[in-house]
């Protein structure tokens, strides 16, 4: 199947007025699998915007449909948050109709430049997150428990640790991307510390100060 011409097709039967459409995601490279969907983007003049999920000539398919305030909203809310899901699938689509180049332009300039760096309270807050974890997972007593907190602090170590390195955050597949492309091998050793991530998690809060607890206050 091609995907480009399916996915160009959807856009002219559903978006005749569209300003411009692009294709994103797995789909277009090498981390394309069976079950990859067409992620599409489509801005037009005028509303609602909204996400969609349906099956198009057996495609999978997310449409993502925005007005350019709409659009401009997403983008910086994503960039204040440090999670860049639209700015990533703006600045790597295809074309599908119209010409998107500024935007996918200035989203790739985003992505290069970096997430705002994190102010004092930001980075308490993280410690202090993080602190609260760590100590909820040693002094855990219930099987069960340990088990969910091990998995909430293993995350947070993922997310710490690119805040604290002024790298991008994210959730998922893209955590793991993101942690790679900062630290191969760190990467590697957060995977192995899935059960007990309490050594990684005391790691990344000694980088930054150590644990915080008393004395915080937000």
């Amino acid at each position: 199947m091609d995907p480009l011409t399916d996915a160009r097709d959807l856009v002219l039967e559903r978006f005749p007025d569209a300003r411009w459409a692009l294709l994103t995601g797995s789909v277009l490279g090498p981390a394309r699998t069976a079950g990859s969907d067409l992620d599409i983007v489509v801005l037009r003049d005028e509303e609602p915007n909204f996400r969609e999920s349906l099956h198009y000539r057996g495609w999978p398919v997310e449409l993502f449909v925005n007005t350019p305030a709409t659009l401009a909203t997403f983008l910086a809310r994503e960039l204040a948050a440090r999670k860049p899901s639209t700015h990533r699938m703006l600045a790597t689509g295809v074309a599908l109709v119209g010409d998107p180049s500024d935007v996918t332009a200035r989203c790739a300039q985003v992505l290069a430049d970096g997430p705002p760096v994190l102010t004092p309270a930001e980075r308490d807050r993280l410690r202090y997150g993080l602190t609260d974890l760590l100590d909820d997972h040693r002094h855990a007593t219930d099987d069960g428990e340990r088990v969910v907190i091990a998995a909430a602090l293993w995350v947070e170590t993922g997310r710490a640790a690119l805040a604290f390195a002024g790298r991008w955050l994210s959730g998922g597949k893209w955590l793991l991307r993101e942690l790679r492309e900062l630290d191969p091998a760190w990467a590697g050793r957060w995977l192995s510390a899935r059960d007990d991530p309490s050594t990684l998690a005391t790691e990344v809060l000694d980088r930054v100060g150590g644990p915080l607890f008393a004395g915080y206050r937000a």
